[in-house]
């Protein structure tokens, strides 16, 4: 087993302007927990709803544990987030007034074990801010390689 699992999800920095960012529990069963430990789950894919007030991870991938039995869970289900009612409000008026997305970021798990999902507040970008992102990440990698080269 990995002792500190980070799962990330690169499409998302890719894909949206992250507005901000928030750290959240995921209630999960048994095996569910087992295989997030074993680096076995995908978050590209995913993203975040509200049901009731309750904030939701859809199409988060978890693999079936191995050694499961019968009693094995769905590797695609739909995860409530625990989050505090605050925190919860205020993204979810974020969310409906400004058409902002949910997108979970990362998932890892903390010094006790237990699994954490960070999600970001998020913005769509556009395919020319896209381009200039790309420009960006280029032009300072070619300048960290003149810099390694002269020192």
């Amino acid at each position: 087993m990995l002792k500190t699992v980070n799962i990330l999800n690169k499409r998302a920095r890719f894909d949206y302007e992250i507005i901000d960012t928030y750290t959240a529990g995921i209630v999960l069963s048994g095996t569910e927990i087992k295989s997030i430990r074993l680096g076995k789950a995908n978050i590209t894919e995913s993203f975040c709803e509200f049901s009731n007030l309750e904030l939701f991870a859809i199409n988060t991938y978890i693999e079936e544990y191995s050694f499961g039995n019968q009693f094995n869970h769905k590797s695609r289900s739909e995860r409530k987030l625990l989050l505090n009612k605050k925190e919860l409000k205020s993204l979810h008026k974020s969310v409906q007034a400004k058409g902002l997305t949910i997108v979970p970021l990362k998932l890892f798990t903390n010094e006790k074990g237990l699994a954490k999902l960070q999600i970001g507040l998020c913005k769509g970008k556009k395919t020319y801010d896209k381009r200039e992102s790309l420009k960006e990440q280029d032009t300072k990698r070619d300048l960290d390689r003149i810099k390694k080269a002269h020192n």
